[in-house]
């Protein structure tokens, strides 16, 4: 049966992929740290989660030879993005307009062709990447599925660290990892052994954004035999666009042989769960809020595979939960 952790709701001021808008925001195009590599076959990093306001998660990427520079790392977004910024100061060459997917719609942006960017021993060269303001970001750049589909994320929220790893490498060995298989939807990795509160759902995996959002499938399912009670959470896009949504508290969420109880999730017409063509049944963007109630989280895109840890002795509310 699965464990059930209880946490905290999340506060009512949220974002997805880029801060709150009365927030400020970190310095930008700022050096980081040089980092070693975490074993023989790769450099990437193992770095202690940025204290800042939303406490994301950035990892030093080299970006056309230069750097290393501070991109979030964003499992929700389908393609790499550099800020205006971060842009300008390498000279990056215009690539025309594309078309760029958030969670408030679909909007024309300016896209800049990246002649290199490297995070592990793997360079990937001449990326056309979108690029959007900085202060929207919150960082250097965003590193989406496009450059994560052969990664693994390794999250270990009681060290408070992240590393990032080829998939090949060695997992974690942790005895009391619990396995959940998942598929990949453009790119993303999504699970459908899931339900809250009963009612069966997709989960969409999502680093990138602060709270867990769900669509307004399962906002009917769950209430339609009563009001609910919520309040009015503003989520801010990449782009900087507002989308309104409406926080409620769930009682149970469910993730294999894992769940979470009292979890603040935020409904709204979240573009994402058209795009992924999730809109018509009951799913989720499984956010940082519940991600850090786990003592270990994993994501594997290449083995297609979800690892989460519950804490030993935690403060959280530790109880058996139904099967799903």
């Amino acid at each position: 049966m699965p464990r059930l952790l209880s946490i905290a709701a999340a506060a009512a001021a949220i974002l997805t992929s880029t801060p709150v808008l009365s927030q400020a925001a970190p310095p930008l195009a700022e050096r980081a740290p040089v980092l070693k590599g975490v074993d023989r076959n790769s450099q990437t990093e193992d770095v202690r989660f940025k204290s800042d306001f939303a406490q994301r998660m950035t990892v030093g990427v080299m970006v056309g030879g230069a750097g290393p520079y501070r991109f979030v790392v964003d499992t929700g977004a389908d393609r790499t993005v550099v800020s205006t910024e971060l842009a300008a100061r390498l000279k990056f060459v215009s690539a025309g307009t594309a078309p760029l997917h958030s969670i408030a719609g679909v909007s024309p942006v300016a896209t800049a062709t990246v002649p290199s960017l490297q995070l592990t021993r793997k360079v990937v060269r001449n990326i056309v990447a979108p690029v959007l303001g900085g202060s929207h970001i919150g960082a250097d750049g965003i590193l989406g599925v496009d450059a994560l589909r052969s990664q693994r994320i390794d999250l270990d929220f009681a060290a408070q660290t992240m590393t990032v790893v080829p998939s090949v490498s060695d997992s974690p060995d942790d005895p009391n990892a619990i396995v959940v298989e998942g598929h990949r939807r453009n790119g993303r990795l999504v699970i459908t052994q899931a339900s809250i509160q009963g009612v069966p759902i997709t989960v969409v995996l999502d680093t990138g954004s602060e709270v867990t959002i769900g669509n307004d499938a399962l906002r009917a399912a769950l209430f339609s035999r009563s009001p609910g009670n919520f309040h009015r959470v503003d989520l801010v896009a990449v782009t900087g666009e507002t989308l309104v949504g409406a926080g409620a508290i769930v009682d149970q969420l469910a993730i294999g042989g894992a769940g979470l109880s009292n979890l603040e999730v935020v409904f709204a017409s979240a573009h994402i769960f058209k795009q992924l063509k999730l809109d018509r049944k009951p799913a989720i963007l499984l956010g940082m809020d519940a991600m850090r109630a786990f003592k270990k989280v994993s994501i594997d895109f290449a083995a297609q595979k979800l690892r989460v840890v519950v804490p030993e002795h935690s403060a959280l509310d530790i109880r058996l939960a139904s099967r799903i």
